[in-house]
Formats: C-alpha cells, structure tokens, sequence
C-alpha cells in the first residue's frame, strides 16, 4: 500500500467517526438561582448520558426547581421536568418527556419515532399529532447544542410545550455574559414571537463549555417572568462501562 493511499485511509477512519463521541460527558450537574417577579428560587439540573456497547450514547436529564425564602411559603412544591432519549448526530431525539408541578398529575409527551407521531397527555386529555423531524421538548432544546453545530443566524425547531406543538424560530447572536462563575462568552439564541404575543424565551449557551445552558429569560404563558442564571457545573467525563 502506497504511503498517500495509508494517509488517506487512516483520514477517512477518524473523520467517519462522529467527534462528539470522543469527549461526550458521562454527567453533567448545572445549578441556577432564579429570580421572578414575584420570588426567587433555585434549580438543578442533570444530565446523565450513557456509554452503549454498540457505541451509541442514550441521555435523561432531570430538573428541579423550588422557590426559596419567603417565596416557599407561597411556592411550597416543586417543579420537576424529565427528558430521556437518544443522542445522534443531529442532536437529542427525545423518547419520553414530563412536567410535573407540585401534586398535579404530570404533563406527559412520548416520542414515536417509528411511526413519526407524538403523544401527548395534559390535565387528563390526550391527543396525537405527526411528529416532525428534529422535534424537542423544553428541557432538551436546552441541551441539544452541545451535540450538533447551530447554523450562523437562526435555528428552527418543532417543541413540545406539554399540551402540544409549536414551531419555534430562534435568532442567533453573540454576548459576552457575566455570571457568579466570570466571564462567558455565549451564543444566545432569542425566540422570535408574533406581534402580539407577550411570551419571551432567550437562551446563552456557553461556547467554550460544551455549549451548556448558562442563563435562560422567559415569560410564560402565565404571565411570569422567570431569569435563571448558572451558579454551578460539574463535569464528569468516567465511563460507565
């Protein structure tokens, strides 16, 4: 074999490998203080992707929040979010999602990739939809950055908000952003609303940290505007196989 020919095969080896799958976490825990008009709380956040021996990677994150100080007497229960599925590489791809707020029956969406429909379970109805490619749930779209590149000026995604659909279209800039751990530099990305609409979502991921979530600015369909910006991150890169 030609040394040109050698060159090129071992070329083709490492570049048909996908090169998130060499430095994926195994665990990441993120904290945050938030802050709303009305209180503020705290929220952690983790993600735990595993290792299969057929060299794909499946993930679940879970987050809590819970008000604190005076606010608890007035938000005693938590908020728990659940997301789990499988990494590719085109970013998360969602199986199994859920909200639950305090003692009310969960918000429940499952993923059919097979059959291409979502189902979703909220306040005791049902209902079906087709499920377009590349759709998400909340807490995954958080995430999904850290396992595909993001186009240069906006981004377009199918998220589940618990109760059904919705195409979201995200702009893209650059911030350098304070936070209680320094300096980040981000990628922000800004949800682009209808004219009318009251809702916010803007989202900085931090480019030189796998692109994590770091500060996240929302009204929701409540009314309540929310800020959570990031206090803490562990990273754990130990294989668990």
């Amino acid at each position: 074999m030609k040394l040109s020919t050698a060159v090129l095969l071992v070329w083709i080896l490492i570049f048909s490998v996908p090169v998130y799958a060499t430095d994926i976490p195994s665990r990441i825990e993120i904290n945050y203080a938030v802050t709303t008009d009305i209180g503020e709380g705290e929220i952690n956040e983790v993600m735990e992707i595993k290792h299969m021996d057929d060299g794909s990677h499946s993930y679940s994150i879970n987050s809590e929040a819970q008000a604190t100080g005076i606010f608890k007497l007035l938000e005693p229960n938590s908020i728990t979010r659940h997301s789990e599925g499988m990494i590719t590489e085109n970013g998360l791809r969602p199986s199994r999602a859920y909200e639950k707020r305090g003692k009310k029956e969960p918000s429940v969406a499952l993923f059919d990739w097979a059959n291409h429909t979502i189902t979703v379970n909220h306040q005791k109805h049902k209902a079906q939809e087709k499920l377009p490619e590349g759709t998400l749930d909340r807490l995954s779209l958080s995430y999904n950055f850290m396992f595909t590149p993001l186009p240069e000026r906006h981004v377009e995604r199918y998220v589940t908000n618990g109760h059904g659909l919705v195409l979201s279209r995200y702009t893209i800039t650059k911030e350098t952003l304070n936070t209680p751990l320094g300096k980040m530099k981000t990628i922000v990305l800004t949800r682009q609303e209808n004219k009318n609409s009251k809702l916010k979502r803007i989202v900085w991921l931090a480019q030189n940290n796998h692109m994590l979530p770091v500060r996240i600015v929302s009204i929701e369909e409540n009314g309540r505007e929310i800020e959570k910006i990031v206090t803490g991150i562990n990273i754990s890169y130990k294989a668990d196989y």
